[in-house]
């Protein structure tokens, strides 16, 4: 039995993985999929203060609450920022990092580093009303939908767990300052299904970190791969147990 963290990107909640939960269980694995601070149903807790190091504070507190150990740590989107700073800081809980259509900073990078559209974002929020609050991405026209979820019911579904993020979140640096950090195993998985909005995604360097080859694989759908290929998934992650 494997122990899978699966750790949802920004504006969703810890719901957008039950199709890939489902999935895993029935392969008897053990996995959680939190919700951060400030999403899902933890959106009462959402405020300026709210910003990467509490994300991966609500990680960490989590491997260590529960003892896991051997985790393979997914990250999709915005939470590839999260997992690398988790593995920084507790890297002897890890044992594999996945990367799911992810940004993949090195230390002392931003969100803005790493995918410098994101910097349009930040200034939208720092204008706003509220002066911190990140929307979620509209809706667009096929194909590339929200979050490249198409199906009417889908998005419906979707639209329910959405909710704003803190600038704060795309403002801090992950700090990769642990060498054992880079010992971790990696696995980049990548959503193929593209449009002309998908930002420019940064090259995976051909050696992982660790010295060994990289290893990429894709799924030829959208951003929110979890409810629109899930099983698929699934296959993709059950080869890391």
């Amino acid at each position: 039995m494997s122990t899978y963290l699966l750790v949802h990107g920004a504006w969703h909640s810890g719901q957008c993985w039950v199709r890939v939960v489902q999935a895993l269980a029935s392969a008897g694995h053990r996995i959680s999929t939190p919700t951060l601070t400030g999403y899902g149903d933890r959106r009462h807790l959402l405020g300026p203060q709210v910003g990467l190091d509490t994300h991966v504070e609500d990680i960490v507190t989590l491997l260590l609450e529960e003892d896991l150990t051997e985790v393979i740590l997914v990250g999709h989107s915005y939470a590839g920022l999260v997992i690398s700073a988790v593995a920084n800081q507790v890297p002897d809980r890890i044992a594999h990092l996945v990367y799911l259509d992810a940004m993949v900073p090195e230390d002392g990078e931003t969100a803005v580093d790493v995918l410098p559209v994101t910097q349009a974002l930040i200034d939208l929020a720092l204008q706003s009303d509220s002066g911190w609050r990140v929307p979620p991405l509209p809706e667009l026209p096929p194909p590339a939908g929200l979050f490249g979820v198409n199906d009417p019911t889908d998005i419906a579904w979707l639209h329910t767990m959405l909710s704003d993020q803190p600038v704060r979140c795309l403002q801090q640096p992950v700090r990769l300052d642990n060498p054992a950090v880079h010992a971790i195993p990696r696995t980049h998985i990548h959503c193929t299904a593209r449009t002309p909005q998908s930002p420019d995604r940064r090259p995976v360097p051909t050696t992982q970190p660790n010295g060994t080859p990289a290893q990429i694989w894709e799924l030829p759908t959208g951003h929110d791969c979890m409810i629109t290929m899930p099983l698929e998934l699934t296959e993709l992650l059950l080869k890391l147990s």
